[in-house]
C-alpha cells in the first residue's frame, strides 16, 4: 500500500502505549500513521513481566507480535524514522521526519517515552535493565531472598527500601555518600537488618549486564545479584514542549484524565505521563487516549 501523507491521527511512538492506541483507533475506522523511530526504553531488558498472557516474554517479541495484529487493520500505517520537528497548521499539525518526509493529521499522540540519565558509575549502563533495577513489579520475584542492594537516600531512600523489602531481606542500601535519614527511620532501618553503607560508589562488576559485586572507592566490595536504583530522566522526544505542552514538577508529560495535554489536539501517553513504568500500564494508557481521541472526533463531526 502506498502510503499517504494526511492522516486523521499520527501516534509518535510506536513501542507498547503507541501501539495500544494504534489499535484503538484503527478499530475505530481512524486513518493513522504511526512513526516510531526503533529505540524503546527497555531494549536492553531481557524478559517483561506482570502483564497478562505475556509474563515472561522477550519486550521485542511482544512488539513484534503486536505491530503484526496492528497490520491487519488496513487503516493503520506505519513509518520506521524519527520526527524531528512538529508544528500547528490550520485543522490539525504537521510532523516532518529525519529524511524530509512531511505528514499531518488533525490529532497528535505522543507515546515517546522517556531518556533514563544514567549515572557516571562504571557498569551502570551495561546492567541497566538487566541486573539494576527500577520496579519490583516488573522484576522482584525474579530476584526474591536474593542480596541486594538500593541505591538512595533521605526520604525518597527509606520509602524505596522499604518497598524492596517485601520481595528479600537481604538487604543494603547504598547511600553513595553521607546518609541523610531522621532518628526514626535510621531505628527502623536497623531493626529490619537493613545494612547502610555511606561509601562512594565506584563501579559495578558484571558479567554481560548481570551483577556480581558493588565496587566503592575506597576499594571495599559487596556481592549482590540486583541492584535497585532510580535515575533522573529527560523527555525521550522534545517536540511536545516545542508546541507548548506542560510537564508535571516530576518531568512527566502533564495530561489530564482523558490522556489530553493543554495542547488541543495533542494528547500523551505512556512513560512520557506516567510515574509507574511497566508494559502493562502503557498498554492501558496507550489504549485509553485511541479511545478518547476517537470520541473527540466524533464530536467535532457530529454537528
Amino acid at each position: 500500500m502506498a502510503q499517504q501523507n494526511h492522516f486523521e491521527v499520527i501516534v509518535v511512538g510506536g513501542s507498547y502505549s503507541g501501539l495500544a492506541a494504534a489499535m484503538s483507533l484503527g478499530r475505530s475506522l481512524r486513518e493513522v500513521l504511526v512513526i516510531d523511530s526503533g529505540l524503546p526504553c527497555n531494549r536492553q531488558t531481557p524478559y517483561s513481566h506482570n502483564f497478562i498472557t505475556q509474563d515472561g516474554e522477550k519486550p521485542a517479541t511482544i512488539s513484534k507480535k503486536a505491530k503484526e495484529e496492528i497490520s491487519s487493520y488496513d487503516t493503520v500505517q506505519f513509518h520506521n524514522e524519527l520526527a524531528v520537528s512538529a508544528i500547528r497548521i490550520e485543522n490539525g499539525f504537521e510532523l516532518k521526519t529525519e529524511s524530509g518526509k512531511t505528514f499531518t493529521a488533525k490529532k497528535i499522540l505522543f507515546a515517546t517515552g522517556i531518556k533514563d540519565l544514567i549515572p557516571n558509575i562504571n557498569g551502570f549502563g551495561a546492567c541497566w535493565g538487566i541486573s539494576v533495577l527500577h520496579c519490583p513489579y516488573c522484576h522482584g520475584y525474579e530476584v526474591k531472598g536474593e542480596k541486594t542492594a538500593v541505591i538512595a537516600n533521605g526520604d525518597l531512600g527509606f520509602e524505596y527500601v522499604k518497598m524492596i523489602s517485601n520481595w528479600t531481606k537481604e538487604l543494603s542500601l547504598l547511600t553513595n555518600g553521607k546518609a541523610n535519614f531522621s532518628i526514626a527511620q535510621m531505628e527502623l532501618l536497623q531493626k529490619h537488618g537493613i545494612k547502610i553503607i555511606e561509601e562512594e560508589i565506584d563501579s559495578f562488576l558484571h558479567e554481560n549486564g548481570s551483577i556480581r559485586e558493588v565496587v566503592f572507592k575506597n576499594k571495599s566490595k559487596i556481592k549482590v545479584k540486583a541492584v535497585y536504583a532510580k535515575v533522573p530522566f529527560v523527555q525521550h522526544c522534545p517536540l511536545p514542549e516545542i508546541l507548548g505542552c506542560e510537564l508535571t514538577e516530576q518531568g512527566l508529560l502533564k495530561v489530564d484524565l482523558l490522556q489530553r495535554t493543554n495542547i488541543p489536539g495533542i494528547y500523551a501517553s505512556g512513560d512520557s505521563t506516567i510515574q509507574a513504568r511497566s508494559v502493562a500500564m502503557a498498554v492501558s494508557s496507550g489504549s485509553f487516549a485511541g479511545a478518547s481521541i476517537n470520541r473527540e472526533l466524533i464530536d467535532e463531526s457530529f454537528v
